[in-house]
């Protein structure tokens, strides 16, 4: 199978870090707590007791398309929004794991879960952590979200490969009104027998239904942190 660039970033990544490939034991342990037992280098990243970041900052519109282009931090950021007082890292190495290759959590290999863990340890979520967009506690294997996670709003719509993107939807449907608009107006058969007050209603009527299912969609599938799984996820 064809490496893609999510991998290629987390294996070099991970390995520069790691000196090399961590042993294969080291992810089955990965459900404690605290991410020192799970054998894994741990990076210099403490935050005491209370590891949430104070103050707020503002992400730029580079950082946040970087952080949403890659599908682990996407995964993690979906979870974490699920989980008010945060998770441990070994459990959200399982989740993501198990979306990344589309299995139960009980049904990821320690190979699969040892390479999430890897990179969400030691290249993503010192990353996200560095712009506190989460607050990662190495030394306690905690993470949860900070207060920058509140920048990325806007851009969390999340479309599959195989959707439409809702632009190319409204000019689409634009395009077909204003033709159907000027076909009226030039007398076509048929259509001129209904009146033009009929035709406003039903350009009208179009905009209004494909707006509020727009938005029902927006907040119910396409959205990192709504349903089971992340939005890319939910057709496999």
């Amino acid at each position: 199978m064809m490496e893609t660039a999510d991998e290629r970033e987390d294996g070099a990544a991970g390995e520069a870090a790691a000196g090399g490939p961590a042993s294969d034991g080291a992810p089955g342990e990965t459900h404690g707590e605290g991410a020192g037992e799970s054998g894994e280098p741990t990076a210099d990243r403490t935050g005491g007791e209370d590891a949430t970041p104070t103050e707020p900052s503002s992400l730029s519109y580079d950082d946040c398309f970087d952080l949403l282009s890659n599908h682990r931090r996407r995964y993690a950021l979906h979870y974490l929004q699920q989980q008010d007082d945060g998770v441990a890292l070994g459990e959200l190495t399982d989740q993501v794991a198990a979306w990344e290759n589309g299995v139960d959590v009980d049904a990821v290999s320690p190979a699969q879960r040892k390479r999430v863990y890897t990179s969400l340890q030691q290249v993503h979520l010192p990353r996200m952590d560095d712009l506190d967009v989460v607050a990662f506690d190495d030394e306690e294997g905690r993470v949860v979200l900070g207060p920058a996670v509140d920048d990325l709003d806007v851009y969390l719509e999340v479309v599959r490969e195989d959707d439409v993107p809702w632009s190319a939807f409204y000019l689409s449907l634009a395009v077909v009104n204003a033709v159907l608009v000027g076909s009226v107006l030039l007398g076509v058969s048929g259509l001129a027998a209904v009146p033009g007050v009929g035709w406003m209603l039903f350009v009208l009527t179009t905009f209004l239904v494909a707006a509020l299912a727009h938005v029902y969609l927006v907040c119910t599938e396409m959205r990192l942190g709504r349903g089971d799984r992340p939005p890319d996820r939910r057709s496999a």
